[in-house]
């Protein structure tokens, strides 16, 4: 029998085409059963919250997903954990935001909730990423678990906060920054471990510069051929692009279909 391999896949541009409101080619569903039905670990690596993420782990019929930037894991189905951010930096930056003027927000749980202190940071953003629920005196200290952050403000303001060197982040819109972890690397070694895995049976793909952190040197990488050139240049494998059956190309080379 063939050495059991962990595939873990990011989602946009990886196992989805067309952006966030795409779709899942058929050969990447194809690749998926063919390497489990050959004894494989497949698994979403993703940044997004894993409430956020569940639905696309439902819809390709997957039951493992390193979620949360790699401070999430879920088995089998089961969340088994998110680590939170380091609440003692989170509430420097709040304090420091809060002498400066800039509007902030907390996610304190694993649901579509944003805390917020007040109005503001609707008002300055309109966002509906995520809901805000004003809570009038909402102080980071009274939080037993902070899992995000956000801070209104334009870039490059955001290089300006002292207490954000300390914190993981990075911007996705003009209107505000999110303070959220961004090592995927981190989450695939503690699912690797969960099973006793050797880190090298491992095999990520990914295709935006968000996956840089999961594309070293402890197991394989595969960049899809739509991927940023940065990812490509760090990748042991570039296959095609992801409407270009890059998923089910890249395992065919890497002959994983066979038990």
């Amino acid at each position: 029998m063939r050495k059991k391999r962990y595939l873990f896949f990011d989602i946009d541009g990886t196992l989805l085409a067309g952006g966030p409101l795409g779709y899942v080619p058929e050969s990447t569903r194809a690749a998926i059963k063919k390497l489990e039905e050959a004894g494989h670990f497949v698994s979403i690596a993703t940044g997004r919250a894993q409430f956020m993420a569940e639905p696309y782990m439902r819809m390709l019929d997957m039951q493992n997903m390193v979620s949360d930037g790699g401070n999430g894991i879920t088995i089998g189905g089961k969340l088994i954990g998110i680590e939170p951010l380091n609440k003692a930096d989170v509430v420097a930056l709040v304090r420091e935001c809060e002498e400066k003027g800039l509007t902030w927000g907390l996610s304190v749980d694993n649901s579509d909730v944003r805390l917020v202190p007040d109005e503001q940071f609707y008002e300055m953003t309109h966002d509906e990423y995520i809901k805000c629920k004003v809570v009038p005196g909402l102080d980071p200290e009274d939080q037993e678990t902070i899992y995000k952050a956000y801070v209104v403000c334009e870039e490059p303001v955001e290089h300006t906060l002292k207490s954000l060197k300390r914190l993981p982040w990075c911007r996705y819109m003009p209107e505000y920054f999110f303070v959220e972890p961004t090592d995927k690397a981190a989450g695939i070694r503690r699912m690797m471990d969960y099973y006793h895995a050797d880190y090298e049976d491992a095999i990520v793909f990914g295709d935006g510069l968000n996956d840089m952190s999961m594309f070293i040197d402890d197991w394989t990488s595969v960049a899809m051929g739509n991927a940023v050139p940065e990812l490509k240049a760090k990748a042991d494998l570039v296959t095609t692009a992801v409407d270009e059956d890059g998923i089910y190309n890249a395992c065919l080379v890497l002959d994983l279909f066979e038990p």
